[in-house]
């Protein structure tokens, strides 16, 4: 029989006392989304495994040290958050540009759960299909392509200011369908390309 733990704080005072019932509760009930956010932020499925492993573990390890007061989505999410942030950078230092968007994406995970996020890329992925062809050209060849708005802009033979203006109104379509959550889903859809941008 399954043991269920109505709220917060049953929960952390039972994994506070070596309950395994408790975390064997805290493991089914985040696991999959935790996966979800750990390969939205590294597009690496065996290291989003190992980062949300990891996670459970050192909760289990330090479960003496939890706070009763603790929200346990909030502190999941956020521990899977740091130990990406410690996993990239050992590899190499993160960018503040790049820190910002990453934090966006965080707030979307812990706002939303896996089903919201997979409409609002679908959404933004509609959006620019639907992009007049000139603008959805321009805004690509930014974001999935990587190029600046120079490159852009003498690749097919336009001013600079034509390149911006496009992409500054790609940008308003895409956040007047979404709103401010534009920049973690941009990040998710293409990387770090994904963060150039003129805001």
């Amino acid at each position: 029989m399954k043991v269920v733990f109505l709220n917060d704080i049953d929960l952390i005072a039972a994994l506070k006392k070596g309950d395994t019932n408790a975390y064997t509760f805290l493991v089914n009930t985040y696991h999959k989304k935790l996966c979800v956010y750990a390969y939205s932020l590294t597009n690496d499925t065996d290291l989003a495994e190992d980062i949300v492993q990891n996670v459970f573990m050192n909760i289990w390890k330090s479960k003496h040290k939890l706070k009763e007061d603790f929200v346990v989505k909030s502190y999941v999410y956020k521990s899977v958050y740091n130990e990406f942030i410690d996993q990239y950078r050992k590899n190499k230092a993160v960018l503040t540009l790049e820190k910002k968007h990453i934090e966006a994406l965080t707030y979307i995970v812990e706002e939303d759960d896996e089903k919201s996020i997979e409409r609002l890329v679908l959404i933004v992925k509609k959006e620019i299909e639907n992009l007049p062809p000139k603008c959805k050209q321009i805004f690509l060849l930014s974001k999935e392509e990587g190029l600046t708005n120079i490159e852009i802009a003498e690749y097919l033979n336009v001013s600079i200011k034509s390149v911006e203006a496009h992409i500054t109104k790609a940008f308003g379509i895409l956040r007047s369908a979404i709103g401010n959550k534009i920049d973690g889903i941009l990040f998710l859809l293409f990387g770090k390309k994904g963060i150039v941008s003129l805001f």
